[in-house]
């Protein structure tokens, strides 16, 4: 039972999973929590130092009835797609890649990070679609650092990666009403967090912090309570990234499909078995084949 004296709705401890060169820990979807606004897909990966010659190599894959989001805190990944889209994303930009009806893209270090090393450090989220644009013709754009907005307040640092916060608003496309935000706290730092969002949770990436006065655990995510105003605050220092926006239907979620339609995952199934998704151009001669037994599974 939801204690209501406390600022979280619930908490979720993600389930990491080791990929070798780093860690990923996925806190939605899950059995507790599967969604928070259009936010279907949680993933926070790193800190991590790659060597030199070693990498990050995401295959290309395909996507329907979301969008992807990548943020990062250190490190790039260079990022190519099936309509020709080739961008390198480097910490505090942001790229949105929508599928739609379907598209198919590739994550990798690039070669020169890949022969020195890096740090890799950031989130991939992905944001359900309104079901009138689960088909919506695919797209990407890449928002740089510079112009993302920036709110400076004492010892508070947010940067706005999509929707509004205190008056300001990201570039970032927003397909359905959607808040997501950098929030950096400096030492005795502290915020007010609106309760203007239908449904909001926060995720606390570095240092420490508390939520009207409640400690936030490190990389858990914690689901804030509907309709009510709280204050985020630092002794020592924190990061915290604070994401949600409006309440959606019911989603299915398979492997990297998403739909509010069953049916149209198994067309997604037979369509990428079938070799009819399109190549990735500069990427073509590999691909991860569609798995028996998805790590992402989520059915309402």
């Amino acid at each position: 039972m939801t204690d209501a004296t406390s600022p979280f709705a619930q908490t979720v401890t993600p389930v990491a999973h080791d990929l070798g060169n780093f860690e990923v820990r996925r806190a939605v979807p899950s059995a507790r929590c599967r969604m928070v606004g259009p936010f279907v897909f949680v993933d926070e990966f790193g800190p991590a130092r790659l060597d030199p010659g070693h990498g990050m190599d995401v295959r290309p894959h395909p996507h329907i009835g979301l969008a992807t989001v990548t943020y990062l805190f250190d490190g790039a990944i260079d990022h190519r797609d099936s309509l020709g889209n080739h961008a390198t994303i480097r910490p505090g930009a942001v790229n949105l890649m929508t599928a739609g009806r379907g598209i198919v893209h590739s994550e990798r270090t690039p070669p020169a990070e890949r022969v020195t090393g890096l740090d890799l450090f950031g989130m991939q989220t992905w944001l359900a679609l309104p079901e009138r644009l689960e088909e919506t013709d695919p797209a990407f754009e890449s928002v740089g650092a510079g112009d993302l907005p920036v709110i400076e307040d004492g010892g508070t640092r947010a940067r706005v990666i999509m929707g509004s916060l205190w008056g300001r608003s990201a570039p970032t496309t927003c397909h359905a009403e959607t808040i997501y935000a950098d929030i950096a706290l400096g030492a005795g730092g502290h915020i007010p967090l609106d309760a203007d969002a239908e449904e909001r949770a926060v995720m606390l990436v570095a240092g420490e912090a508390s939520a009207d006065g409640e400690p936030l655990a490190l990389y858990a995510l914690h689901v804030l309570q509907p309709g009510r105003a709280m204050t985020l605050a630092s002794g020592s220092g924190a990061r915290v990234m604070l994401l949600g926006g409006e309440s959606m239907g019911p989603r299915r979620v398979w492997w990297n499909f998403v739909s509010s339609r069953m049916e149209r995952i198994e067309q997604a199934k037979e369509d990428w078995q079938a070799g009819r998704f399109p190549l990735v151009p500069g990427d073509e001669k590999e691909f991860i084949p569609i798995p028996e037994k998805p790590q992402t599974v989520s059915y309402p």
